[in-house]
């Protein structure tokens, strides 16, 4: 605002520069969706390690892989991750909830049920103990490991107490609220009418682990999208770039409809889903185009691992077994991220598999150069580095296709650029569009490009040669602004990774 001049003398005025800083975004935040022990449902949770994970989802299970690939995925050093729990209701009518009900003084008795369903609430006791002056009442929720109820009863594992907890709805202390806010296990699902009686060591019981979950189910678009649930609960979540649906069963694995489905959301978010090999290709031979046609349709926002990677099981015994690649590949590319940015392809020597026993199918060179064509990014292993990541494509890699987005590194490059500046250009919106906004524009956008070239994201010596920023008359004629439209225009030249090394070696005959 101008300075209101009223005396003679000097004025200083405080001008805005103009600039508005775009940020990067991150880049690696892996979205799992699948069966879990416990969690909430239908809600991404956003995690930063194994031990938390364990905590608010029980960990590693039997009946369902995506606590392994996400144990995988930390062990090869993923950082941030998002896990959307799936559950299919047991059939008849129950819900899946474990619950207890405490008698009181009044009418209505105090009903609790565990925070979220499953078999894992079957293992929760309650204890009630009373105060013999005032009218309240102290509650101790205890988490015992699994076993046989006793006596003795198995160790705690998590235990909440809760004190003066009242009945009266209102009041500062009342349990419903109080539980609500404070507690990790259980939930009020109906307030006592009086002081809660004295009880100890009370179980609950009918929770359930639910009915097995089709794949299918999650990729429904018509029933699901609109409530955001199975594969569209990401939608409540701000941010992911890769996404990995691990099978929901050790014997089952995603149709055709759920790949393309998780695909075409990939595509709609600005990130990268990672497909899984089919269990039944355990030969080279198996991973034909029509057999890879099959699976998935073919799409700038997925890529394909083949083969099955081998860890040891902690379930059982630490045996090894072949388990679906997509959550350790996932852990690889965060991994890769930090070390060496985005733009570096996430495949080498560098690439290794942490933990990883073996491969299911041991790939000969001769296999590789079969398979890397139709754009399948094969595992391998070799003397020297163990198992390691070999590929890196998009499904649109394959050479038939000649796809300028062939390079799962510049693909993701490109989803990188896009999503920051769509967030740091929110600003432009009901400006006035006109030369000076489209100046702030190019000095914004051609600010954050000039950091990626220097990071080395782009080919090219100098800015001019790596990336370009167009936002001004040319680029925005008179008819896009009555229509309310200011366009910008940015490219760049992106790092492709050099697959094939060509050493020429030249014998010369020693001068005699």
């Amino acid at each position: 605002m101008p300075v209101s001049v009223s005396y003679p003398g000097v004025y200083i005025q405080e001008l805005d520069s103009g600039v508005r800083t775009i940020a990067g975004v991150p880049t690696s935040i892996t979205a799992f969706v699948g069966r879990t022990r416990r969690g909430p449902v239908d809600e991404p949770v956003l995690i930063h390690g194994l031990g938390e994970f364990t905590r608010r989802f029980g960990g590693l299970w039997a009946e369902a892989p995506l606590g392994h690939s996400v144990a995988q995925y930390y062990q090869n050093g993923g950082a941030d991750a998002v896990i959307v729990r799936v559950y299919e209701p047991p059939a008849g009518g129950a819900d899946g909830f474990a619950r207890r009900s405490l008698a009181s003084a009044g009418a209505t008795a105090l009903q609790l049920r565990a925070a979220s369903p499953g078999s894992w609430g079957n293992r929760l006791f309650v204890t009630v103990e009373t105060d013999p002056v005032d009218p309240v009442f102290h509650l101790t929720i205890d988490e015992r490991a699994p076993g046989p109820a006793g006596p003795p009863l198995p160790p705690i594992v998590a235990s909440e107490r809760f004190v003066r907890l009242s009945h009266v709805a209102g009041s500062a202390r009342f349990v419903t609220d109080v539980l609500a806010a404070e507690s990790k296990l259980v939930r009020v699902e109906t307030a006592p009418s009086g002081v809660v009686n004295a009880a100890t060591n009370s179980q609950f019981s009918a929770g359930d682990d639910g009915r097995p979950v089709a794949h299918a189910n999650i990729a429904d678009a018509a029933t699901l999208e609109g409530r955001k649930r199975g594969l569209w609960a990401l939608e409540k979540a701000d941010l992911f770039n890769l996404l990995v649906i691990p099978p929901f069963a050790p014997d089952a694995d995603p149709q055709k409809v759920t790949w393309d489905a998780a695909a075409a959301y990939a595509a709609k978010r600005r990130a990268i889903l990672l497909v899984d090999p089919a269990p039944a290709w355990d030969e080279s031979s198996d991973v034909t185009t029509a057999n890879i046609n099959g699976r998935v349709t073919r799409t700038a926002n997925a890529a394909l691992y083949f083969p099955r990677i081998a860890f040891p099981d902690p379930l059982q015994e630490n045996r090894s077994r072949a388990f679906p690649p997509a959550g350790a590949v996932a852990g690889v590319i965060a991994r890769t991220d930090v070390q060496r940015g985005l733009w570096k392809a996430p495949a080498g020597q560098d690439a290794t598999i942490s933990s990883a026993t073996g491969l299911a199918v041991q790939l000969t060179d001769n296999e590789n150069g079969e398979l890397n064509p139709l754009a399948v990014n094969c595992l391998r292993t070799f003397p020297a580095s163990g198992s390691v990541v070999w590929g890196a494509r998009t499904l649109r890699g394959a050479d038939a296709l000649a796809d300028q987005w062939k390079y799962l590194p510049v693909r993701r490059t490109a989803l990188y650029i896009e999503e920051a500046l769509y967030r740091g250009t929110q600003w432009v919106v009901f400006e006035p569009n006109d030369e000076p906004l489209w100046s702030q524009i190019r000095l914004s956008v051609g600010s954050f490009m000039n950091g990626l070239f220097r990071q080395g994201a782009f080919q090219g010596t100098t800015p001019a040669q790596a990336y370009f920023v167009r936002c001004d008359r040319d680029t925005n004629p008179q008819e896009d602004i009555d229509r309310g439209i200011v366009s910008i225009f940015v490219g760049f030249a992106p790092l492709k990774p050099a697959e094939f090394v060509i050493i020429s070696i030249q014998q010369i005959r020693p001068a005699e």
